[in-house]
């Protein structure tokens, strides 16, 4: 679902007009009077995908909306001044109470239906005291062969743990996108430099 343009001009306070602007390629909210231009941007969710000694996933049942009681790893949106690396060590904390050492990144997946560009990381726990907060019910470790798919939150989710079952030790990141027609996953992947 798109995120709203503002209706009303955020440095002046008049009624917002439609077009492409000068120097612009695509339609866009601009103000008539002082030339605002409303860009909407994608938001950035920064996570990780918390392994114990190689063999278990570390999940998160949700206790919030969208998607309350469904499993997701600890991701969530990365603040402004914050750097992505920084803020997927910090979601992880909030969301699961888990210490972790932080590895390479390993996936970046463009959802355009969603307005969002999603980073994860990948981590080792340094332990399994997990203090989950308040949007998480329970953290759970999962072996492999036990992740309960079809009580995975999210598309994005489920394919971060398509690809680090499948491609978890290979020394590269993943590109890829979910096409907002259909919904699948698609992958790309480039080796990392």
């Amino acid at each position: 679902m798109p995120k709203a343009e503002a209706n009303f001009c955020r440095n002046c306070g008049h009624a917002m007009e439609r077009h492409v602007p000068p120097m612009e390629d695509r339609d866009r909210a601009v103000c008539p009077r002082c030339g605002f231009i409303d860009y909407v941007n994608p938001i950035n969710v920064v996570g990780t995908i918390p392994v114990w000694n190689d063999e278990q996933v570390l999940l998160c049942r949700r206790n919030i909306e969208p998607r309350k009681h469904f499993w997701t790893l600890p991701a969530g949106f990365l603040e402004v001044g914050e750097l992505s690396a920084d803020g997927a060590i910090r979601e992880t904390m909030e969301e699961a109470g888990a210490r972790i050492e932080l590895g390479r990144l390993f996936s970046v997946l463009d959802v355009p239906y969603a307005e969002q560009v999603h980073l994860y990381w990948t981590a080792r726990l340094l332990d399994t005291d997990f203090d989950p907060g308040v949007e998480t019910i329970e953290c759970q470790l999962f072996r492999f062969d036990e992740i309960p798919w079809p009580d995975l939150a999210f598309l994005t989710v489920r394919r971060m743990l398509e690809l680090y079952i499948a491609h978890g030790h290979e020394p590269r990141t993943h590109y890829g996108y979910i096409d907002w027609r259909d919904r699948k996953p698609m992958k790309m992947t480039f080796p990392s430099s």
